[in-house]
């Protein structure tokens, strides 16, 4: 919908190189190459640091003599070079940005191996990825494609889990999954090249976050059985174990008796809340909103808007039709000012937004925390996510009061 005064750019995220490197730079043995003007390799060299891994970058750092004197390739392939000099470096990702793809990077100029370490091209540029998140499943896609195992017999009972996760979720899914027979779980973004070699011969993906498309087609193409949803939420959570019996073909008696437990888990760990109330809005531009939304919605709070950053997609269907159902308007592709509009018009009690729109709700005296640091850094999932997303959201609510008289104090 366009609004007069609105500029309308999309996507309003981060740079995509960002969501690349937080998979590239976790990976054992990894050093990346990235190939970017000097602007680009600044920025994107304080992210590494500061949000990926605290991992330095090496790069050419493209120059305008470069790339119109046509040495690009050969200053990568130097770079390269003196990385692969290092024994500890087992593997090499060269990531190409805007400037590089713009004029031309040629990936058979480049060498497949140098030294001990694989070298792969992950092409990341803002003008063919809208936002971090598909950044993130290109890389992973990318990474599958050269280092998953040809065809070969499926590992029975084994899954991938696909998606950055809290590592409490991880360890809790993994005590659920063996307790109804699942024998191999491979968890995707990994941090190891093993785990990309394996994961091709799982029998099913969970795919948890909706913008994994690209590699959740790869897994589809390989004979794999694709889950969607989440065990978030009393309901999520006993769907999700069910459908993960299903599609592994797991005892019936097992996973009924799981799903019930982990479900009534979840409905009690949200019973201690009591009745929740109040309005909450849900802006992020992580992907994984919807399914946060529906959590908050289950224990009986109000979401009258929720925005994302990636765009409507099959694998987050589910969750649209749901919160459409219960009438949250829901803002694919957003852009913020769609955000601090909804904020306006619904007057909410609660911000879970961007770091833009907290200060725009806070200076309304509306209580808003920032998405990415308060709901993405926590458990998500089964009764310890319920408790802990909303203890947080119960206790923001019940200091509403005090935001809207620090408003008054400074305003009289």
């Amino acid at each position: 919908m366009e609004k007069k005064g609105c500029n309308n750019l999309h996507p309003q995220s981060m740079c995509p190189a960002f969501g690349g490197l937080r998979v590239l730079m976790r990976i054992d043995g990894v050093q990346v190459c990235l190939v970017a003007d000097q602007g680009c390799a600044y920025g994107l060299t304080f992210v590494s640091h500061f949000y990926a891994a605290r991992k330095s970058i090496v790069t050419p750092e493209l120059m305008n003599v470069q790339i119109s004197g046509g040495t690009m390739i050969d200053d990568v392939r130097r770079t390269i070079g003196e990385i692969a000099m290092d024994p500890a470096v087992k593997f090499i990702p060269v990531v190409s940005t805007c400037v590089a793809e713009t004029a031309g990077i040629a990936e058979e100029l480049l060498p497949r191996k140098a030294g001990n370490a694989d070298v792969l091209l992950v092409r990341l540029p803002a003008f063919q990825l809208r936002t971090h998140p598909e950044a993130k499943d290109v890389t992973v896609a990318t990474l599958l494609n050269r280092f998953a195992l040809p065809d070969r017999e499926k590992k029975k009972k084994s899954l991938v889990i696909l998606g950055e996760i809290f590592p409490v979720d991880a360890m809790t899914i993994g005590s659920v999954l063996q307790k109804i027979g699942v024998e191999s779980v491979i968890a995707l973004p990994g941090t190891s090249l093993e785990d990309y070699a394996e994961a091709g011969r799982a029998e099913a993906c969970a795919v948890l976050h909706p913008f994994y498309e690209r590699t959740a087609a790869f897994f589809e193409q390989r004979g794999a059985t694709i889950v969607k949803g989440n065990p978030i939420g009393a309901n999520g959570t006993a769907q999700w174990i069910k459908r993960v019996g299903e599609a592994l073909e797991l005892d019936p008696a097992l996973v009924d008796a799981a799903a019930e437990e982990e479900g009534q888990k979840a409905r009690d760990a949200m019973s201690r809340f009591g009745n929740l109330q109040g309005s909450v809005i849900v802006a992020g531009y992580e992907g994984n909103e919807l399914p946060v939304v529906r959590l908050l919605l289950e224990a009986g709070l109000d979401v009258p808007y929720a925005s994302t950053s990636i765009a409507r997609m099959p694998l987050g269907e589910e969750d649209h039709k749901v919160l459409s159902m219960l009438g949250t308007e829901i803002r694919y592709r957003k852009y913020l000012e769609e955000d601090m509009d909804a904020v306006i018009r619904y007057k909410p009690d609660l911000v879970i937004g961007t770091t833009s729109l907290d200060s725009f709700a806070k200076e309304r005296g509306i209580p808003a925390i920032y998405y990415t640091n308060n709901i993405s850094a926590r458990p998500l999932f089964f009764a310890a996510g319920a408790a802990t997303v909303l203890g947080m959201v119960s206790g923001l609510l019940a200091r509403k009061e005090v935001f809207r008289s620090m408003k008054e104090y400074f305003t009289t």
